[in-house]
């Protein structure tokens, strides 16, 4: 049998990320079972880092086991029943996401739409929701699609004045920008490990408050097989076992139901990559982020590239780029790229598929090292690719902006 090779690369997408060293190495740890004192005593500590990276102090704050996509099933699939009136406001392809998963869930989906690139007003959302008085308003915080931060501050407040619950995909954002559960009155968040957090994909944390908990547990149904004489057996369910949060809720919880087999090597590698993002502190960890991203837009720039929408409510963590027209094939060179340079850069979906790539500056890539890295080897491969760029002075403006 041949040895698995794995090459080196530069990762500079949307997800997932460059995974910080220390998150591995407690990742190689031995394995422990899932119900080991010991175990269970990271889990605990898992929640209360959860919490805090959060800014809430909801009780239900634990991973999903699986990819941020399983946290959006499961906080989407437990709250949604058929019929259920969702309200989702799209400005991506993400957007389009939570209508699928509400669709699947049974929902009476409505949505808001704008052009992919912008974001929508918040009081156009808010007065769609005193329209519809929907059960859920699902919506998407960072839109990686697009670049755009969703301004959605006022959206809690509101939706709680109905007496709905807003869900907040906030996969992207997550570790990366603030995300105030608690002040903006979020009943559910999903968060990302392989995005800012620089964990690898296969766990997902969430957190949800009392009150979407008493709604969900009017749907509960414990298994047969670990039921005890206190589960009631609920005619309307939550259809997913795997991904119901009522059982998961009770397996973090001190009963620690039998549900499912923990991925225990997971759950290290979440609890040092929280660590180590709240040992730096989310407030400078929020402006490492922006900081890195607006040198690299000067940097961008001054090669001769052009910002998508710059200065548009652009998420800090994602710069968009449009493809250079005399380029011609942005798919080609995106290759060319990742093949020759060993970078990896994203393109995009939907409207703007082909017109512009996307850079992730997120987590443990966030540095000055590998910025000065990633602008050289863009500049060499466009050059290679006849396109007419100026390294000196992006080197220059990158290094102008980071240092002021």
């Amino acid at each position: 049998m041949a040895d698995l090779q794995i090459n080196r690369r530069l990762i500079m997408t949307p997800g997932p990320t460059l995974v910080d060293p220390r998150v591995s190495q407690a990742m190689s740890n031995q394995i422990w079972g899932q119900f080991d004192p010991d175990f269970t005593d990271i889990m605990d500590q898992t929640m209360a880092l959860i919490r805090k990276s959060f800014s809430t102090n909801n009780r239900f704050s634990f991973p999903i086991d699986g990819s941020s996509r399983a946290g959006l099933e499961a906080v989407i699939g437990s709250i949604v029943e058929p019929g259920d009136d969702v309200l989702i406001p799209i400005i991506g392809r993400f957007g389009d996401l939570a209508v699928e998963l509400a669709q699947r869930a049974g929902g009476n989906v409505h949505t808001i739409e704008t052009d992919w690139g912008q974001v929508l007003d918040q009081d156009q959302i808010i007065a769609e929701i005193k329209r519809l008085k929907p059960k859920v308003v699902a919506m998407v915080h960072g839109e990686t699609s697009t670049g755009r931060l969703q301004p959605l501050d006022r959206i809690g407040k509101a939706v709680r004045q109905i007496g709905g619950f807003l869900v907040v995909d906030c996969v992207a954002s997550y570790m990366g920008t603030p995300v105030l559960v608690d002040d903006w009155q979020i009943d559910a968040a999903v968060g990302g490990a392989q995005k800012c957090l620089s964990v690898p994909a296969g766990i997902t944390p969430i957190t949800f408050n009392d009150r979407f908990a008493e709604a969900i547990n009017q749907r509960k149904r414990v298994e047969r097989g670990v039921r005890s004489a206190e589960d009631a057996d609920q005619e309307a369910f939550i259809t997913s076992n795997y991904l119901d949060l009522t059982q998961l809720q009770d397996y973090w919880s001190p009963r620690r139901l039998n549900h499912h087999t923990e991925a225990t090597v997971s759950v290290y590698g979440l609890n040092m990559g929280l660590q180590l993002a709240l040992e730096e502190g989310l407030e400078n960890r929020y402006a490492r982020h922006l900081r890195i991203h607006q040198a690299l837009n000067a940097g961008l720039t001054a090669l001769g590239l052009h910002i998508f929408n710059e200065g548009d409510h652009e998420m800090p963590m994602v710069t968009c780029v449009e493809i250079p027209a005399s380029l011609g094939d942005g798919e080609a060179f995106k290759a060319m790229l990742l093949k020759e340079f060993g970078v990896e850069i994203s393109s995009s979906f939907g409207s703007l598929h082909g017109k512009i790539w996307r850079i992730g500056t997120m987590g443990y890539v966030v540095e000055k090292t590998n910025m000065v890295n990633f602008i050289a080897l863009l500049a060499a491969a466009l050059l290679t690719a006849g396109v007419n760029v100026d390294t000196k002075a992006g080197l220059a403006a990158f290094n102008q902006v980071y240092s002021d």
